[in-house]
Formats: structure tokens, sequence, C-alpha cells
């Protein structure tokens, strides 16, 4: 009985590591962006440091991009790949 041929290649290139890892720092970068606006009095509230466009616009987008950035470098396929 023959044995099947068994494909032991890797799933994830180098590559692919590496924009993953570059796509964890965006969200990373993105989530120390929305950090922050706390303040030790609680008798006062401080609406420009909460509310700023940097929390709630800007690294909501900057998370995002780095959630797909993940993607596709989860479904990039590597130039070998191609060729078969």
């Amino acid at each position: 009985m023959a044995k099947p041929d068994l494909n032991n290649d890797m799933a994830f290139t180098a590559t692919n590591y590496k924009l993953m890892l570059i796509g964890l720092g965006i969200v990373i970068i993105g989530f120390i962006m929305m950090s922050g606006g706390g303040n030790g009095d609680p008798n006062s509230f401080d609406e420009s440091a909460i509310f700023s466009v940097r929390r709630i616009t800007v690294a909501p987008i900057v998370v995002l991009a780095g959630y797909l950035f993940v993607v596709y470098a989860i479904l990039k396929k590597s130039v070998a790949d191609k060729t078969s």
C-alpha cells in the first residue's frame, strides 16, 4: 500500500511572521494612543483630555488598520507557493 504524499511545508514563512509582528506593533501603538486621560482628582472633569480627537477617532482607525494588516500578513502567499 502506497503512502500518501505529505506536505510538510510550514504554513507561514518568515515574511508572514515579520508582517504579523509589524501589524501587532501597529495595534499596540493604537491602544497606547487610546490610553490616558485619567485624572487623580474625582471632583474635576477635563472633557478635552478624555474626548480628544486622538482618542476617539485616530486611535481606533490605527487599531483597525493594524488588524487589517495582520489579516493581510496571514493571507499573504510566498513567491514559492505561487509557482506551484
